[in-house]
């Protein structure tokens, strides 16, 4: 079996109208720069017609993409280990979404070609479709066949977030996440939350570390007692641990931190520096990270992007393969975008996402949608949409 073509498609799936942040609050740079990005959707052909589908983080440029097919051009993907998938990689062709204003995780974590994401997903439903598996069957097993999931809002009013919340409720979920900044209304949108819906559903608040402090932290922490939070993600910067030792040593609150490499949970386990763990990065990253945690008794959930359904029903997988992953993750894209991009949107029951079951990565893509949300030009002036062969 090779690699005998990839077929690229740059896309661009706007939110929905009443899932972005409410017009009364102040304009919030990132969350507007990370739903404007565009995304890629892969399909990676072989010569025996298998069709492997994948999506890139978004944000991910063209040039990554394109170096990575080529790289890929010929290869068995049945012989490509997908624990240590080599793309080629230049440090200067990063994510933007990794740098600057909206960093998620230490740029010194990413030494990868962006592109990964994608290609590691269609790389596995080839063999998964090849060997008449699911994905996470490849990723060791699964433990259990549906994952939970909580909701997610940008920043809102208390009004607001308090009837999405009910809304969210109202659908099954049991939690939502919630993006927020130093100055918000922490008090009356987390008492909306819990006038709405009750102290049983949970509230994870994340202010991309725009609590700037400990004592910011820790105040803000003191004002919320009584009410549901769930966990503080990342409140602050995380380039010293210290502070969040500091800040765990003191606050009641759950303290959560958002993180990818390896070597990076290593550290924060070392350093007692969390409660609980949000990861990204690869299927394959999460593994090792899931298992890592596992060991040291943390529990975690599978951080997303607000993506599309390709994405999407591939944490799913990598989930079900985590023993330690046990908290709400937010994989609702196809609630928040537009579309989805896949002809049969995942199944929730309540707030879980079912597994798809079907060998590989269980999904099919939508051609019409894909159509549809095209981006005719790409980041360096080129066609949106070529093919390597």
């Amino acid at each position: 079996m090779k690699i005998d073509r990839i077929e690229v498609f740059r896309v661009h799936v706007p939110m929905k109208a009443e899932t972005k942040s409410s017009a009364s609050v102040p304009a919030d740079s990132l969350a507007s720069f990370t739903s404007g990005l565009d995304k890629h959707i892969l399909k990676v052909h072989t010569d025996d017609g298998l069709v492997g589908l994948g999506e890139t983080w978004k944000g991910t440029p063209d040039a990554a993409v394109r170096v990575a097919a080529e790289r890929l051009l010929g290869q068995d993907p049945t012989r490509l280990s997908l624990l240590r998938l080599e793309l080629t990689y230049h440090p200067e062709v990063i994510n933007v979404r990794d740098v600057g204003a909206v960093e998620a995780v230490p740029v010194r974590s990413i030494e990868h070609n962006p592109s990964i994401h994608a290609f590691e997903v269609a790389l596995a439903d080839i063999v998964g479709q090849a060997f008449g598996v699911p994905i996470c069957q490849l990723l060791g097993g699964a433990v259990r066949d549906r994952v939970l999931v909580h909701y997610w809002s940008g920043r809102c009013s208390p009004e607001d977030l308090g009837q999405k919340a009910k809304d969210a409720q109202a659908r099954g979920f049991t939690g939502i996440k919630i993006k927020c900044s130093l100055d918000d209304p922490h008090v009356e949108r987390a008492q909306a939350v819990y006038d709405a819906c009750g102290p049983e559903f949970r509230l994870t608040m994340d202010p991309n570390m725009r609590f700037e402090t400990v004592e910011d932290t820790l105040r803000i922490a003191e004002s919320l007692a009584g009410l549901s939070i769930e966990v503080f993600e990342d409140p602050i910067p995380k380039d010293n641990l210290a502070d969040y030792v500091r800040i765990r040593e003191a606050m009641d609150i759950p303290l959560g931190l958002h993180l990818e490499h390896p070597e990076d949970v290593l550290a924060a386990i070392a350093a007692g520096a969390a409660d609980i763990f949000n990861l990204r990065g690869t299927m394959s990253g999460f593994i090792k990270t899931g298992y890592m945690a596992e060991i040291a008794g943390i529990r975690v959930w599978r951080g997303s992007g607000l993506d599309l359904g390709i994405l999407d029903a591939s944490y799913t997988h990598a989930c079900a393969a985590v023993t330690s992953c046990t908290l709400g993750s937010d994989i609702v894209g196809n609630f928040l975008r537009e579309d989805d991009l896949i002809v049969e949107p995942l199944v929730y029951e309540g707030s879980y996402v079912k597994v798809p079951e079907g060998p590989g990565l269980g999904v099919v893509l939508d051609e019409d949608a894909l159509v549809k949300y095209a981006v005719e030009t790409g980041d360096d002036g080129g066609p949106g949409a070529w093919v390597v062969e």
